[in-house]
Order: C-alpha cells, then structure tokens, then sequence
C-alpha cells in the first residue's frame, strides 16, 4: 500500500489535467497490477475521467455544468440559503455532488488501464483560483 499527495493548483474553474503526475506516482512504485485509487479532498470541486484529444470537451463539459447549476446570483437560484461564501461556492457544492470526489483504475503491468482518449481531471467548480488536495492510494 502507497500513498501520495498530490497538490493542484488551479486557475478557477474548469478542467485541469493531472493524469501525467498520476502515471508518473504509479511508474514510480513498480508494481504490476494494482488498483490506484483517486480521492480528491475538497467539497466544491471533483475528479472525472474524460476525452484528453480535443479540448472542445473540456470546454463543453464546463459549459453544461454553468447551464446545469449557474451561479447563485442567477435568479433561478434564489432559492438557495448556503450563500455566505460567496455565488460560487453552493453551486460548486452541487457540482461536485453530481459528478464524484473518488475514481479507481486499474493498474495492469505498472501502467493505468485508461482508454486511448481518457485523461483524469480534477473539475474545479469555483470561481477563484484554489490549491487542491488529491490523494494517490495504490494497493496490490
């Protein structure tokens, strides 16, 4: 069992491409088969396995999830009540909600068994620019 911690620092929101640190963890710890586990330790943003050829995904994605939850000074969400942290921070709570704050993949002859087009990615969901926590289990 290895564990690392993997700092992120993002720009604000949107996609940010962490899967080259992830394969470099696991190349670093030799073993052949294995199950890396990915857990990021935050609330308001999340992990999501996604195309990594073209970016118009990426930008896509960001998009449906602004249309999705819009920010919480949109009219269509005064329903809120958790706004003390600013219009951002509810709807990135939401956001991460929808999509996943873990993710295994296997590791097969000490690579990660992604698909030709997936990447990981951490989807920061706020507005401002966050260091982030990830955290690299592998067991095997």
């Amino acid at each position: 069992m290895t564990i690392q911690y993997l700092r992120v620092r993002t720009s604000g929101p949107g996609l940010h491409d962490i899967t080259s640190e992830i394969k470099h963890f696991v190349s670093e710890q030799c073993g052949p088969d294995a199950l890396l586990t990915i857990f990021v330790r935050h609330t308001s943003c999340s992990l999501v396995i996604q195309e990594n050829a073209d970016p118009d995904v990426q930008r896509d994605l960001h998009a449906f999830f602004r249309r999705l939850v819009p920010s919480g000074d949109d009219p269509s969400m005064a329903w809120l009540t958790h706004t003390t942290e600013g219009p951002d921070d509810m709807p990135a709570h939401i956001k991460a909600a929808l999509t996943q704050t873990s993710i295994g993949i296997p590791v097969a002859d000490g690579e990660l068994v992604l698909g030709t087009w997936q990447g990981v990615y951490l989807f920061e969901h706020r507005d401002r620019p966050h260091r982030r926590e990830v955290v690299l289990h592998l067991t095997g």
